[in-house]
């Protein structure tokens, strides 16, 4: 990992704008700027096309011979099979109104990472090949031609988005970037040009069910060692089911929420929750990831990673999942999983709460409940004894993650939750929050450590929103329902809000549930003392 500036001088370095044209003007492959390529033996090990050794700071990245037609090949069969792609390649008309939109343009000062230019890195090659103007008139027409150069810039750029769709909220074409990013990517595969922090979860899931290669034996250990913190703090034993069929219910979470601090106490908070109301539900260790980083491989790699949950539920009987706190999990069930798995299996059933009756009318097609509208729902019908003063220490704000914010529309049932767990909660500045709201700069599987700078530039305008609050209204804590968040915003907030500390929601929840038998609480789930129990 390079050496990140300080924050008034990273600020300091937003460069101006070239003076020559964007076609004219090529990447800087420096340090911090670009993710270390994928292992060759996972690309193999998952089938992934043209496999080989190669590195972004090298002049020949070692491309197959035949890499041009590769591509227009790719693109092609693309164009034909997403009728999306062909109306977002023929509509833009350049209005720009997405162009201060995007976190990492805000961030970096580089045009190419302005939606509307990113896009043209991919919309000139196809006007050169695919149109008629482009044939007749190329650089006239905003044609050009296919090169190695453009290879280097689409993976330069398009591992410079998060796919966060901030900038299709404001386009009056509804032109949803994300999805030319996806295709991009989908055609730097199909040369063998993978970054490891993406394939190596992928890797993982396909062999063992989660990201993180967690062993079956392993993730229950791992469970159980946190059922023994959670009887420390409670006096509670809690004995999770794994794995077991007959359950009601089949719970699935991101993996690093079971393994990765902050999100273990976040889920130990479900364990607890899950205790104190007398769910009917499973662990599975197979179907231990929620999270789903063939989202940013390839749609069919995404489908396939998507189908382990489904055919979990369908192995132990469960009429319906219940998911946990994570973001990509949720877009790819949201959007895309008619499409990709159709129906669902055929004994599964729309999601109704035993606990209130609520019948999830949202989930009628998925089948899945996110954890947040299950404890929103169960705190309206008065379900839970919470003691909120528990967290009155916290002041606590609000990141909208953007896969259940604008791929979900989950909006008002966390700050319901958050409102009914803690004392003291304020919204960051309406612009930056809900369907507007930044990404944490890490997303899409861009949180790894060699570009950590590049996501604090991206970072940059949720740190300065956390900063305000922090400022206005002594915020210290940010709660989050996103898994990747659990992990990009502790050095987001460390660097831009230094102070701030990132919490789960479900986290807040358990500090604040009363549960049946408890001992008196003298700590919360990181074990650090209460206020006012310190001689405890």
């Amino acid at each position: 990992m390079s050496k990140l500036p300080t924050p008034d001088k990273l600020i300091a370095t937003i460069p101006a704008f070239p003076m020559e044209g964007w076609m004219d003007t090529k990447p800087d492959f420096k340090p911090g700027t670009w993710c270390y390529p994928a292992k060759v033996e996972n690309m193999r090990a998952l089938g992934m096309p043209n496999p080989h050794e190669w590195s972004a700071d090298q002049e020949d990245w070692n491309l197959p011979e035949n890499w041009e037609e590769i591509i227009y090949e790719g693109l092609k069969e693309r164009l034909a099979k997403h009728r999306s792609l062909k109306v977002f390649m023929d509509i833009c008309v350049r209005c720009g109104a997405c162009a201060d939109k995007c976190h990492f343009f805000i961030g970096t000062g580089d045009p190419k990472n302005m939606p509307v230019l990113r896009a043209e890195l991919l919309r000139s090659v196809y006007r050169r090949d695919f149109t008629t103007a482009g044939k007749l008139l190329g650089k006239l027409a905003g044609a050009r031609k296919l090169d190695k150069d453009v290879i280097k810039e689409w993976f330069y750029y398009f591992y410079q988005c998060t796919e966060c769709r901030r900038c299709s909220l404001f386009c009056p074409y509804g032109i949803d970037t994300a999805e030319i990013t996806a295709i991009a990517r989908e055609l730097l595969h199909e040369l063998g040009l993978g970054i490891h922090w993406i394939m190596e979860p992928v890797f993982n899931c396909n062999r063992t069910g989660n990201h993180l290669g967690i062993q079956p034996h392993a993730f229950k250990e791992i469970v159980e060692f946190l059922c023994e913190d959670i009887e420390t703090v409670t006096g509670i034993k809690i004995n999770p089911p794994f794995n077991e069929k007959g359950h009601e219910i089949v719970f699935i979470t991101p993996s690093g929420d079971v393994f990765a601090d902050p999100g273990i106490y976040t889920f130990m908070g479900y364990l607890m929750l899950f205790h104190e109301i007398g769910l009917d539900y499973t662990l599975s260790t197979y179907a231990s990831e929620g999270g789903n980083f063939g989202s940013f491989t390839t749609f069919d790699m995404a489908k396939k990673l998507n189908a382990k949950m489904y055919a979990e539920a369908e192995r132990l009987g469960s009429k319906w999942i219940l998911g946990g706190e994570c973001g990509h999990m949720w877009r790819v069930v949201h959007q895309y999983m008619d499409t990709f798995n159709g129906p669902t299996p055929p004994k599964m059933e729309v999601p109704k709460s035993p606990i209130t009756g609520t019948v999830f009318k949202n989930a009628a097609s998925t089948k899945m409940v996110h954890i947040a509208e299950f404890t929103a729902d169960l705190i309206k019908h008065n379900k839970l004894r919470l003691d909120p003063s528990r967290n009155d220490h916290l002041t606590v704000t609000f990141h909208d993650s953007c896969n259940p914010a604008r791929g979900m529309g989950l909006l008002e049932e966390p700050r319901y939750v958050l409102r009914n767990v803690c004392n003291n909660y304020v919204d960051m500045p309406e612009n930056t929050i809900r369907e507007q709201t930044f990404c944490c700069g890490g997303g899409s599987g861009l949180n790894t450590d060699e570009i950590m700078e590049i996501r604090m530039r991206g970072g940059l305008p949720r740190g300065n929103a956390l900063r305000y609050v922090q400022q206005k209204h002594g915020v210290n804590t940010m709660a989050c329902i996103c898994a990747i968040d659990r992990a990009t915003l502790p050095p987001l907030a460390n660097y831009w809000a230094p102070g701030v500390t990132v919490y789960g929601t479900h986290e807040l929840v358990a500090n604040a549930l009363v549960m049946r038998g408890e001992q008196k609480r003298t700590m919360d789930l990181r074990q650090e003392e209460l206020p006012g129990m310190e001689d405890e």
